[in-house]
């Protein structure tokens, strides 16, 4: 039976139907992920309060930049408080047969990942589109890319993606088509950001190695070197995100167009708990690719001990 032809309550009835199906094995591996989710629920709630912390007492880094992480790490602290709690319960009262409860926690599931994903996504485009404009605008940067204005562009992720996941509740091919714009214009936004930054910057290599005795080339140099690893981290970031993503992406789209299975409803599961790993990961790319949130998180877990010795 086709997904994609069903109405809401007929595309419940073949789930219950795979449920009905499945053998004590695949009533074991859910179980299974449900421990998984729960130990990354934890990692997610504790890792993006500590880079919350960490950012709120950085001053160092560029507050438009600084407030994109923000964005970023608090979709993530809600994926770990809200999204995930509730596919942990999807999986376990979908083991136990509990489908009033079961039906409730993935309707709510699926509204909630959609909202914090296309959050995550508008913010790893914004962050692309910063390094470029670094970039680009060089000294009139911080002139252009003004806190207010980032403000502005944050809360506009957040109400776009509040509202194309509203429309779930009219209809839910409405939101399907929301998602498929913007997941084709975040990932061309990303992909031509990071192409112009690393021709520019293959273009400025080639100009340094011609003028290597200069002292201002040297001085550039060095800031260059500096917005490479930061345009590194972003990119970290996005090819990490792009890893948790496309394999639910890919398995969705089976599910949604072919015959539904066995197999492609445990590929289902176990893809969902990668995108879930993303928001455990993040916290560990910011402390590993950007020091000035290690120190800050090496700060406060240094107050966090000395408070309770």
């Amino acid at each position: 039976m086709v997904m994609s032809n069903l109405t809401e309550d007929g595309r419940w009835k073949v789930f219950r139907e795979l449920a009905c199906s499945t053998n004590f094995g695949v009533s074991y591996q859910l179980i299974g992920l449900s421990v998984v989710n729960v130990f990354l629920t934890i990692t997610s709630i504790l890792g993006n309060i500590l880079v919350l912390v960490a950012l709120h007492k950085e001053s160092s880094l560029h507050p438009p930049s600084k407030l994109l992480l923000r964005s970023l790490a608090l979709s993530d602290l809600c994926v770990g408080l809200i999204s995930q709690p509730l596919y942990t319960i999807y999986l376990t009262t979908y083991v136990n047969e509990s489908w009033r409860i079961c039906r409730y926690a993935f309707a709510l599931c699926l509204i909630t990942g959609y909202l914090l994903c296309s959050v995550s996504l508008f913010t790893l485009t914004a962050i692309s589109v910063d390094r470029l404009l670094a970039l680009l605008l060089k000294l009139r940067y911080r002139q252009v890319v003004a806190l207010k204005r980032t403000y502005v562009i944050v809360l506009s992720f957040w109400g776009v993606s509040t509202l194309a996941t509203a429309m779930y509740f009219r209809n839910h091919l409405i939101t399907l088509w929301c998602g498929c714009i913007i997941i084709s214009f975040c990932v061309s936004a990303s992909v031509l950001s990071y192409a112009k930054i690393f021709v520019a910057l293959r273009l400025h290599q080639t100009q340094v190695q011609d003028l290597v005795h200069r002292e201002e080339t040297q001085t550039t140099h060095l800031c260059i070197a500096r917005y490479r690893k930061a345009v590194c981290s972003a990119l970290w970031l996005e090819l990490t995100m792009v890893f948790c993503y496309l394999p639910h992406g890919i398995v969705t789209a089976l599910w949604t167009s072919n015959e539904s299975t066995k197999y492609l409803f445990q590929a289902r599961q176990f893809t969902a708990t990668l995108v879930y790993l993303n928001s455990a990961l993040n916290p560990i790319l910011y402390c590993w690719r950007i020091i000035e949130v290690r120190q800050a998180v090496k700060d406060t877990i240094g107050q966090f001990c000395c408070s309770w010795s």
